[in-house]
């Protein structure tokens, strides 16, 4: 297991300096992020700011024409669209947030492969593959949840 450090960022740290996502979208605590992704320092703090900013503009441009529609009847924040409250946030917050956190743990998973080629490292290659492929389904998951769809999948055979 995988336990990260719970120590305030530096404030010279890629992870001090919060994201921001556009106007219309909170901003991305990098910090929250290590934490809630289990990440070790295998992950450089640069690294991992940069897969948020991508996972950032990949699940926001996959919302964007649901982000124009309310916009245009008049709601201006993720915040502010009508919805039920879970622990104090708007659940699509908690959604969005996860959509992120998911995306970019994804692409972590498959860059951060072992290299190692021996039977456990070949094993643990499979295990990462694996995750990586849980964690888009779970991001896939958030996107329909903040846009109220459903979660079909299907396969033809």
């Amino acid at each position: 297991m995988i336990i990260p450090s719970t120590a305030a960022p530096a404030a010279d740290s890629p992870l001090a300096k919060p994201i921001r996502a556009g106007a219309f979208w909170p901003d991305v605590d990098p910090a929250h992020a290590r934490a809630v992704m289990r990440l070790d320092g295998t992950v450089t703090d640069e690294r991992l700011r940069h897969e948020l900013v991508v996972a950032i503009a990949s699940v926001n441009g996959e919302l964007a024409e649901w982000r124009q529609r309310l916009q245009a009847a008049g709601v201006q924040r993720l915040a502010d669209v009508a919805g039920e409250d879970i622990d104090g946030e708007p659940v699509n917050l908690t959604h969005w947030r996860r959509a992120i956190y998911a995306t970019a743990a994804a692409a972590l998973n498959e860059r951060y492969r072992s290299f190692d080629s021996t039977a456990e490292g070949r094993r643990r290659a499979e295990e990462l593959d694996q995750a990586a492929d849980d964690l888009r389904r779970d991001a896939r998951w958030a996107i329909s949840d903040i846009q109220s769809k459903g979660r079909a999948t299907v396969d033809l055979i």
